[in-house]
């Protein structure tokens, strides 16, 4: 079967030839022979891949499709869609992975022929790892406790008869038919071929990451550093179950230990297809996945589990409110309907053993909403919740929220424990759109978490982290935000700090006055020849690169929010085999959305760091061009609003057509000292704004609390 189904966009076009979208838009009027549309919309045509890569290789702009980018444009433009493709794709790798003589026997012939045996063949492979008889650990004999455990089978048998019943939840990885298989033969064989180059898991999960970073606005996703901390609070477990898998995140930063077993679910079928298929890739745990929604239709009734990792739907209001009324799960109280959050919570404590750990993201309005309140009481009270963690701003989405952490323990036969840990790692959250230092929270989570299960309390850490008494909480108002019980950060220094605030910031303001540039000589508009970024790219006299790729090496990441801000590298990108952009001093870095004259001149302290998204990094030849005086011209406003594109409601900067004058290099050397000279005097007024701001806010502090005495 050839593989002329597969669809493309111009933007995939223009990534496969290595050209920006405005160089498909001219292909395709100035050539009479370019491929005509076969689909999309006239304002977004998609085309033949076959017959662009054909006239791509013709007009010599293309030796050959890199196997990769061949791979996902097949999975881009399937025609089932890039879902079930990549569930195809998954099916087969875990084959590859797992019986890799069966997958050469069958790819030997034909694609008819390889479509027809794919289903037995896959079947071998899906069945023990997905479908296989596990018998959940049995109930414990407790007062709340849910129907005895079942097995789960093949074909999951309903749950004892009640006035909830609910129907059977769906197998998450169901065996694929020869028929449906078949327009995923092309895309099957060149996942294949990439896995003997890169290897089954890694081909997934770049397949997987390049789909959830093009369509950012459909998925919900748990971060890794997150997901790696959730999964340390829970700790070593032999059975973990997630209740709301999505992508799998969470299960898989869980450590693998001997006989493990996962337990998935999600109400998506792609979405616990995937998850499941990306667990199978990762380790040899037993995946017990399945389709459904939780609440109503649990896959795991009888499931007993060492610890619980769940990123439920936030603020949901159909979460099955008035048709789970008297569901046995509810033993802190039945949730009000707009508790959806509750619901999960009492869902994953009926979910654990006796003393099983469950770590859930919460929104922050869950610890106070009024309510709730009854709920949060009865589980202070019953010793079930046993930490609320603040996360910093940009831990997850929604990034402009501080999202919660909690942690609950099934209550056992032993005391309820007096004492409740808050923390709060607001203090960490990032200056850039990297997110917050990750390692500082880990740090300070992992060690208060640490002392307070040990100890059963902890003392005071003003300002991050104490352990409050139960009896203390129950008010009217049962408010577990962790900002409102703790002590502010110690100021017995308070005063000191703030008079050496005061001093940085009087040497630096007269700094800014020693730095501020001379009055202004007027002059005529000079009338210089001109030209611009792609053809000093074309002569050689710079080499233009984008950034975008985490690579093998894990390195700072210089964001597009670092270079407008001038700060230190604060990102990060996930490792793929594409090798990141790692910026030199001299460099020019240029953010290419957003609509600001910005160009960053890198320094030795930024050298070495990997070029983020949404930047073009500029390397000029010293020989023929400053770096100084390439950056300050390509700051001019009516440089880049020239150069700028406002056909969507984000501005974006072509960076080949901002323009600069031809001047000598001297001459440029020149330009480049006074530009130098602007620059050390906008970081000396940055560098004045952050110590006055400092200043103001410890002086209110100071007043407020007590610790500075009006004068």
């Amino acid at each position: 079967m050839q593989d002329n189904a597969t669809e493309v966009t111009a933007a995939g076009i223009a990534r496969l030839a290595g050209v920006g979208r405005a160089a498909v838009s001219n292909w395709r009027r100035r050539h009479a022979d370019f491929p005509k549309p076969v689909g999309g919309t006239e304002t977004s045509p998609t085309f033949a891949l076959a017959e662009v890569e054909a006239w791509l290789r013709k007009q010599g702009k293309l030796a050959e499709v890199p196997l990769r980018e061949r791979v996902w444009q097949q999975l881009a433009g399937h025609p089932e869609g890039p879902l079930p493709a990549l569930v195809h794709t998954g099916c087969v790798l875990l084959l590859i992975h797992e019986r890799p003589t069966v997958w050469l026997d069958a790819s030997a012939g034909s694609d008819a022929r390889l479509a027809a045996m794919l289903p037995g063949a896959l079947d071998q492979v899906l069945t023990p790892r997905f479908r296989g008889a596990a018998t959940p650990r049995p109930a414990q004999a407790t007062s709340g406790s849910p129907t005895p455990a079942v097995p789960v089978p093949t074909a999951p048998t309903p749950a004892a008869p009640t006035a909830t019943a609910p129907a059977s939840p769906a197998p998450a990885v169901p065996t694929p038919t020869g028929p449906q298989l078949l327009p995923s033969v092309p895309l099957l064989r060149g996942a294949a071929e990439l896995a003997a180059e890169a290897g089954a898991r890694q081909t997934f999960e770049f397949l997987l990451g390049r789909h959830l970073d093009a369509n950012p606005r459909q998925y919900t996703l748990t971060p890794a550093e997150l997901a790696g901390l959730m999964a340390d609070l829970a700790g070593p477990a032999r059975t973990v179950l997630d209740p709301a898998c999505g992508t799998g995140a969470l299960l898989r930063a869980v450590d693998a230990r001997p006989d493990q077993e996962l337990y998935a679910q999600d109400s998506a079928p792609e979405l616990a297809a995937l998850s499941a298929l990306r667990l199978a890739l990762h380790s040899r745990a037993g995946v017990r996945g399945a389709v459904g929604d939780t609440l109503r239709a649990d896959a795991h009734p009888g499931l007993r589990a060492d610890a619980v990792l769940c990123h439920p739907p936030f603020n949901e209001r159909n979460w099955g409110h008035d048709e789970l009324s008297y569901d046995p799960r509810w033993e802190y109280g039945f949730p009000a309907r707009t508790e959806s959050e509750l619901a999960w919570v009492q869902h994953a404590l009926a979910r654990l053993t006796d003393g099983g750990t469950a770590v859930l993201l919460m929104p922050p309005a869950a610890a106070s909403r009024r309510s709730g309140r009854r709920i949060r009481a009865d589980l202070l009270r019953r010793g079930a919740l046993r930490a609320v963690v603040t996360l910093p701003v940009g831990a997850a989405p929604p990034y402009n929220i501080p999202l919660h952490l909690w942690v609950l323990r099934r209550p056992g036969r032993t005391p309820a424990t007096p004492e409740v840990l808050l923390v709060d790692t607001g203090r960490f959250a990032g200056e850039g759109r990297g997110g917050p230092d990750w390692e500082a929270v880990r740090e300070a989570v992992l060690d208060a978490w640490g002392a307070f299960a040990r100890a059963g309390r902890l003392a005071q850490r003003p300002g991050l982290a104490r352990s409050v008494p139960v009896i203390d909480l129950l008010d009217d108002d049962v408010d577990l935000a962790p900002a409102r019980h703790l002590p502010p950060a110690a100021v017995a220094d308070g005063a000191e700090q703030l008079t050496q605030v005061r001093e940085r910031l009087g040497a630096t303001l007269r700094l800014t006055a020693d730095l501020t540039p001379p009055p202004a000589d007027p002059a005529p508009p000079a009338r210089w020849p001109l030209t611009t970024v792609g053809e000093l790219a074309r002569g050689g006299a710079l080499v233009m690169r984008t950034g975008g790729n985490g690579g093998h090496a894990r390195v700072p990441v210089l964001t597009d929010h670092d270079v407008l801000a001038a700060t230190a590298p604060s990102g990060t990108l996930p490792e793929s085999e594409e090798e990141a952009v790692l910026t030199e001093p001299g460099d020019v870095v240029v953010p290419v959305l957003g609509g600001g004259s910005v160009a960053r001149v890198i320094d030795d302290a930024t050298g070495g760091a990997a070029l983020g998204r949404n930047l073009v990094l500029l390397r000029p030849d010293r020989t023929a061009l400053d770096p100084w005086f390439l950056a300050g011209f390509l700051r001019g406003t009516a440089n880049n609003r020239q150069a700028s594109s406002y056909a969507s409601t984000a501005t974006r900067l072509d960076v080949r057509r901002l323009q600069l004058p031809r001047l000598p290099l001297e001459e440029q050397r020149r330009y480049g000292a006074h530009f130098r000279a602007l620059e050390e005097f906008e970081r000396a007024l940055r560098q004045a704004a952050r110590l006055g701001e400092q200043l103001v806010r410890g002086m209110y502090d100071g007043l407020t609390d007590g610790t500075v005495a009006p004068r």
